[in-house]
């Protein structure tokens, strides 16, 4: 599954499928490509589910608008998360994945999108996964089974308004 585009809610998505998911007894992870050392309400939300939901924030903070190059250390953080997915995937020992805001990565230039599928094509049949972020990469789209694009049509910020917890973050 893929939940990409330019509005809110792709990573609120794939929390609200690891809700449903976990009602039904289901075990979930997921890996966060690009969010790091912030605090984040869906790590206390995780925290309350006794174990159904695991959230490992590996990367690096939001990088910098208009960067020509990523920054190494960005580039090396998504390449562990994307190992880490690897092993998750390999392992069976979820029945959903979660890569928020791989897609992200991939357009950023933090991993090849040849890597990512080649990751993608070891989950077993009866596994989820799930890839969020922005600006999906056309090769991920084509190999998904199901792709939701959100689209922004409007938002607070736009007011001046901001990020308001419970909400953003």
């Amino acid at each position: 599954m893929v939940f990409t585009g330019d509005g809110k809610g792709k990573t609120t998505a794939a929390m609200g499928s690891a809700l449903r998911a976990i009602g039904h007894g289901m075990k979930v992870l997921m890996i966060q490509f690009i969010k790091g050392t912030w605090h984040y309400g869906e790590l206390d939300a995780a925290r309350l589910l006794g174990g159904a939901l695991e959230i490992r924030p590996m990367g690096r903070g939001f990088l910098k608008p208009g960067q020509s190059t990523p920054d190494p250390q960005h580039i090396e953080a998504a390449r562990q998360a994307l190992a880490a997915a690897r092993s998750a995937i390999e392992s069976r020992g979820y029945d959903m994945v979660i890569l928020d805001e791989i897609n992200n990565a991939v357009d950023y230039g933090l991993l090849d999108i040849a890597e990512v599928l080649e990751t993608l094509r070891l989950r077993p049949p009866e596994m989820h996964v799930i890839c969020t972020g922005r600006n999906a990469h056309p090769r991920l789209i084509e190999e998904a089974d199901l792709v939701s694009e959100v689209r922004a049509v409007k938002h607070p910020f736009d007011k001046g308004i901001r990020a308001q917890r419970g909400i953003e973050y």
